[in-house]
């Protein structure tokens, strides 16, 4: 049975798309302030990408200006959620879980803690991590906790919507990992588990 558990945040304990508005209105509407030196249609689809993908690689992949750069990272980095978010409606599962609970997520810090205030969730969790991706990744944070707890691999599951971070990352370390591919962007990944929801998380578990 699996009693410890290293869980994603977005589009895992909540999803962009609904709560688009609160996490982002005000996002993009600086960003189309900043020259970012991509064309309206790129721009479009970078939009998109955000609700899925951490910012600094939606940046790499279109090809942001680097001239504007450090006003767009010195404003992510001050930014937080201060509108009220909706959990999934599959997020039971995850607080009906026995055991210790961490979230592991990449992003900006302050911004990432505000999403958990405003989700209302704080107390479901032990510790929140937040990963700069710009010096780090998911794997360094989990081997991290593993150390500093003293945990066992074969106790942890690890839960989240990212077949090329947590998921991957998890199953390098001899972690079980929990794929949740809601809108089947991931059919060929690999995982232990993998849902479309999250209705067999227990299963998974071994609860």
């Amino acid at each position: 049975m699996k009693h410890i558990f290293f869980i994603d945040l977005d589009n895992t304990i909540y999803f962009t798309k609904p709560n688009e508005e609160q996490l982002m209105g005000e996002l993009y509407r600086f960003l189309e302030s900043v020259d970012l030196g991509i064309s309206d249609k790129d721009f479009q689809l970078a939009k998109q990408e955000m609700l899925r993908t951490p910012f600094l690689k939606v940046a790499k992949k279109y090809g942001f200006r680097k001239e504007a750069m450090p006003e767009v990272i010195t404003y992510l980095h001050n930014r937080e959620v201060t509108k009220a978010l909706k959990p999934s409606d599959d997020y039971h599962y995850i607080k009906s879980l026995k055991g210790r609970k961490f979230i592991v997520t990449a992003g900006f810090e302050k911004q990432q803690l505000s999403k958990v205030k405003m989700l209302g969730i704080a107390d479901d969790f032990e510790e929140v991590h937040v990963v700069d991706v710009s010096v780090s990744n998911k794997k360094d944070v989990f081997k991290k906790l593993i150390d500093q707890h003293n945990l066992n691999v074969d106790d942890i599951l690890i839960i989240g919507d990212d077949a090329e971070s947590e998921i991957k990352f998890g199953l390098e370390l001899g972690i079980s990992t929990f794929l949740l591919d809601s809108g089947n962007l991931h059919p060929k990944a690999e995982s232990t588990f993998r849902g479309n929801d999250l209705s067999r998380l227990h299963e998974a578990a071994g609860q």
